[in-house]
């Protein structure tokens, strides 16, 4: 009786131990398919900012440092999967895309371009999107010490440019929209907004201090023309008592 007692314990314990065993290998296998999940993410949304880089000037720094951070995902995916045939593919396919990238940014000198808005509402919207995805891609690398600062520092300036030209141009354009429909008070609204964002800007650029003056001169006209409406409606109305206490005062008709 003994005996079949201590074999049942002792089975009930190789149960145990082997749904223990097994319960360990399916955590690290979930846990392997989540961090190779998190890779394959970098890797796919670096491709996606390489695509919408068609909307913005060139800038062949950009492309390789989103083809690195797209290579070491692709490393780091291989090293947690080792087994995976295509996973190693991805890395010799990226490497080949990055060394072509950097010979080319390095016999192509590329100068700094005047970034051109569209007209496109929509466009304009994807552009600001791109941007704000291509900083935080910058500041994680550079957090992950895969990016030096300087280099971060330079373009996250640029792209930095960008995004507050965009939102200046964008109230701006408003702005002058109401101006033209005579809509003076929401006109005065717009720019004085654009003046304070511009004035806020921590590194003021040449493009600020030009937009600047741009935006007083505009504010002023649209101050007289407030007087000048201002002065108008006011005749008016001083125009309109006036003739109400002619029509009071006036002799009444005998019939």
């Amino acid at each position: 009786m003994g005996i079949i007692i201590a074999l049942i314990i002792a089975l009930i314990i190789i149960v145990v131990a082997v749904s223990s065993i097994q319960q360990h290998k399916a955590k690290q296998e979930k846990d392997k398919r989540t961090k190779a999940a998190k890779q394959k993410a970098i890797m796919d949304e670096s491709d996606e900012l390489m695509i919408q880089l068609a909307n913005l000037p060139p800038n062949p720094n950009i492309v390789n440092i989103l083809n690195r951070r797209s290579l070491n995902a692709a490393k780091l995916m291989s090293s947690i999967i080792p087994d995976s045939k295509p996973f190693k593919r991805k890395v010799d396919e990226i490497e080949a895309r990055l060394k072509a990238s950097e010979e080319l940014s390095s016999s192509t000198s590329v100068q700094d371009e005047d970034f051109i808005l569209p007209d496109n509402e929509q466009q304009l919207v994807s552009i600001l999107q791109c941007i704000k995805k291509l900083r935080m891609a910058l500041k994680s690398e550079q957090s992950k010490g895969a990016l030096d600062a300087q280099t971060f520092s330079h373009e996250d300036q640029k792209l930095d440019a960008m995004q507050l030209k965009i939102g200046v141009e964008s109230i701006l354009k408003r702005g002058k929209m109401a101006y033209d429909k005579e809509m003076l008070g929401s006109a005065r609204q717009y720019f004085e907004k654009a003046l304070q964002t511009l004035s806020a800007h921590p590194l003021q650029s040449e493009y600020i201090a030009t937009k600047r003056a741009e935006v007083v001169v505009q504010l002023e006209e649209i101050t007289d023309a407030l007087k000048s409406t201002n002065a108008k409606d006011a005749a008016k109305k001083a125009k309109d008592q006036e003739d109400d206490l002619d029509m009071l005062f006036q002799p009444k008709k005998k019939w």
